[in-house]
């Protein structure tokens, strides 16, 4: 049987909405949660995903106000047969259809140096949920950059009001040469994800996020390291990677271990923050012969004290009005982090199994609001060049964990920054870092 696809319900008072565009053509074979279509309500504008994998038939014209709960196409199976085209659409002008265009396998790589040029003219989009703060982007530059492992807030818009264009993204990719791809090892856990950005020169910076994020947290501080290749891993349960049930830090460990060998590197820089930089150190712990440094932001594994309950709501809210006030216990400065910003924060964790696989993890390494694992002993057996970098006012993580550290290492304490310097100390961060990178 084919699967509808009907409109959406994005805001409360929502009754209809209008297909502003559709990402493939009658006949396309579309995977589940691949780009579907746009549309556009009284509030936003936003763009609607696959709901299953399949190839697109009797889809609504664009410009149609549908209303909510209807159908505007089908997904058939391959092989499956078509039926009539519903009443519904039985007036439409076939040529008013989705046009057929290149499928997305057969658009140019990141990097070809013969890009089409950028087809005009392009809608405008707002992010999902938002009423129009955040960044200004077409659906196709949102659709490039997604693809491209890329944040929208690293690009300079050409469009009018800086909004972002396709063209834009294309350009940043190419003189990047950033590409992003899932690893393929791990077959018997499944990959996590890695994305590289490798316009820089000598030995890379691989970086680990904290819990409860993902690789999107670095581009406040990526400007400044871009003289470096950049790895970003993602955690289990974060980001793109698999959402594995991780049993104790030991396991953690090893699949991050595993992930960081099957990169074969020579030499790396490691960067981790939080939960990500606790992994820094337990790879520093076996792999130091292949380090050239190690920095870690507000590293977890020094002490047993843990914000728990902020990490257990974070975990647990499921929408924006109950995750905002848990994430400005991460600053200190609360203004950071706007109504847009939790909006996006929520968006990213609108997967519940996602959700579901942080609670767990978080029980298994922070029971009862204690730090399980001790990695003391492993910093005092590093002697790769380290430092550590701390918000004093951190409501997460103590900062005086930092002075368990051994001599050796560099400490930077900055006052009045929470538990993400990363975020608002960016520019010092950042200089400190490249000159020690």
């Amino acid at each position: 049987m084919p699967v509808e696809v009907i409109m959406p319900k994005v805001d409360m008072d929502m009754a209809s909405g209008k297909i502003m565009c559709w990402h493939v053509a009658v006949g396309d074979t579309v995977e589940k949660g691949d780009p579907l279509f746009d549309i556009e309500t009284d509030k936003a504008a936003m763009e609607v995903e696959a709901p299953a994998s399949g190839i697109l038939q009797h889809a609504a014209p664009e410009g149609s106000e549908i209303p909510i709960g209807k159908a505007i196409a089908w997904l058939y199976a391959e092989g499956e047969e078509v039926g009539e085209q519903p009443d519904s659409f039985a007036s439409v002008d076939d040529n008013k259809m989705p046009e057929q265009q290149p499928k997305a396998a057969t658009e140019p790589a990141f990097g070809d140096t013969n890009l089409p040029p950028e087809p005009a003219p392009e809608r405008e989009t707002a992010l999902a949920g938002d009423a129009g703060e955040g960044v200004r982007a077409t659906p196709a530059a949102r659709r490039l950059a997604r693809d491209g492992g890329v944040t929208l807030a690293e690009l300079r818009g050409t469009g009018p009001r800086g909004r972002v264009q396709a063209s834009d993204v294309r350009q940043y990719l190419k003189d990047l040469d950033t590409v992003s791809a899932r690893a393929t090892f791990l077959p018997e856990t499944g990959a996590l994800n890695v994305t590289y950005s490798k316009r820089g020169e000598g030995t890379p910076i691989v970086m680990i996020h904290g819990f409860a994020n993902d690789a999107t947290s670095w581009a406040p501080l990526e400007p400044s390291l871009r003289h470096r290749p950049l790895i970003r891993i993602e955690l289990p349960g974060h980001g793109k990677s698999p959402r594995l049930r991780i049993r104790d830090f030991a396991m953690l460990v090893r699949e991050v271990r595993q992930t960081f060998d099957a990169l074969q590197l020579d030499q790396a820089h490691l960067l981790g923050h939080s939960l990500g930089a606790a992994l820094c150190i337990a790879l520093a712990d076996t792999r130091e012969p292949r380090l050239a440094s190690l920095n870690l932001i507000a590293p977890a594994g020094l002490g047993p004290q843990i914000n728990g309950e902020a990490l257990n709501g974070i975990c647990k809210a499921t929408r924006a009005e109950s995750l905002g006030p848990w994430l400005r216990h991460l600053v200190a400065d609360e203004d950071r982090i706007t109504d847009g910003y939790v909006r996006l924060a929520m968006q990213a964790r609108g997967d519940a199994n996602l959700r579901a696989a942080q609670f767990a993890m978080a029980d298994v390494l922070f029971p009862d609001g204690v730090q399980a694992f001790d990695l003391r002993a492993a910093l005092q057996r590093i002697e790769t060049p380290t430092r550590i970098l701390w918000g004093k006012a951190d409501a997460i993580i103590p900062w005086e964990h930092a002075l368990q550290a051994p001599g050796r290492v560099a400490l930077h304490l900055f006052d009045r920054i929470g538990h993400m310097p990363q975020l608002e100390a960016a520019e010092e961060v950042g200089k400190i870092l490249r000159s020690h990178v």
